[in-house]
């Protein structure tokens, strides 16, 4: 199983950024897909959610600004991120997630930075 998260770079606050993450080895449609952040000094947090029916689910801190979505036929989840502030700066990782049937994978993340 592989997720590899590619999209990640240097963006100045208030720019967008997308970032995509490629899965591999599983039956992507049968996982909720995940994306989380982690930055310097802090836990990882989890900031974006979209289950197999395609609903969602954000963190507040990003809610309105981020957008999640997920394109089945590539085995694809996106990550769409405009309005972009500082404390965004964070590297990014993507998870696939079974939880019922023990399925749990993560790719290695990218890096956001935001610039102010």
């Amino acid at each position: 199983v592989q997720l590899q998260a590619s999209g990640g770079g240097l963006v100045q606050a208030g720019g967008s950024l997308g970032l995509s993450c490629a899965a591999s080895g599983i039956i992507f449609s049968l996982y909720t897909m995940q994306w989380y952040r982690q930055s310097p000094g802090n836990q990882r947090e989890l900031v974006a959610t979209i289950a197999r029916d395609g609903s969602t689910n954000y963190a507040v801190s990003v809610k309105g600004r981020f957008t999640i979505s997920r394109d089945n036929a590539k085995s694809t989840v996106y990550l769409q991120m405009s309005s972009l502030k500082p404390e965004d700066t964070a590297v990014y990782y993507c998870r696939a997630n079974r939880p019922a049937y023990g399925g749990d994978y993560w790719g290695k993340g990218t890096l956001v930075t935001v610039s102010s």
